[in-house]
């Protein structure tokens, strides 16, 4: 009895053997030699991997030219699906653009400018331990060790840098 890995060389000795037929076979099928290819290369990997199915084939032919064509068919199929699913230039032109308007992102800029400066208004301490705590998230107790002050302190430094900012920016959309 053949073991499976001969039943296997077997079917691709075939497909050697038979290799350019399955390839004009294909291409007529698929209407791309190109895409013919691909799926004879997948024939030639789902007949490696046949195992107990390529033990009763007894004509390998006609087992070969059935497995490429059942892959061209899903091939076709699942190409006819994505096409299906492709989007139209009126639909992409509906889409809105994420960037912000040039009037936002001039706010935006000026904001940041009025930001930086109200940080560099700010005493020391108060501006180190707003910065340590929003930009490297570390926690009240970190940031004291880090300024040689208490829990207490570094809370009260945080909320005077934030009033301070707050003052010194106004509400987020008083300038529009």
């Amino acid at each position: 009895m053949p073991s499976e890995r001969q039943r296997s060389n077997g079917l691709i000795a075939s497909v050697q053997e038979h290799y350019a037929d399955l390839l004009r076979f294909l291409a007529r099928r698929m209407g791309d030699p190109d895409r013919a290819a691909d799926v004879a290369h997948d024939t030639v990997l789902r007949l490696a991997t046949a195992g107990d199915t390529a033990a009763d084939v007894q004509d390998r032919r006609a087992y070969l030219f059935r497995v490429a064509g059942n892959l061209a068919i899903d091939t076709l199929r699942q190409n006819a699906r994505r096409a299906g699913v492709a989007v139209g230039d009126d639909a992409v032109a509906a889409v809105p653009d994420p960037a912000p308007l040039p009037d936002a992102a001039l706010l935006a800029r000026e904001r940041f400018r009025l930001l930086g400066a109200a940080l560099d208004a700010l005493p020391a301490k108060p501006r180190q331990a707003l910065l340590l705590s929003r930009m490297e998230g570390l926690t009240h107790a970190q940031i004291a060790a880090r300024l040689g002050v208490s829990e207490s302190m570094v809370a009260k430094y945080i909320a005077q840098a934030l009033r301070h900012c707050r003052d010194r920016l106004g509400p987020p959309n008083a300038g529009e």
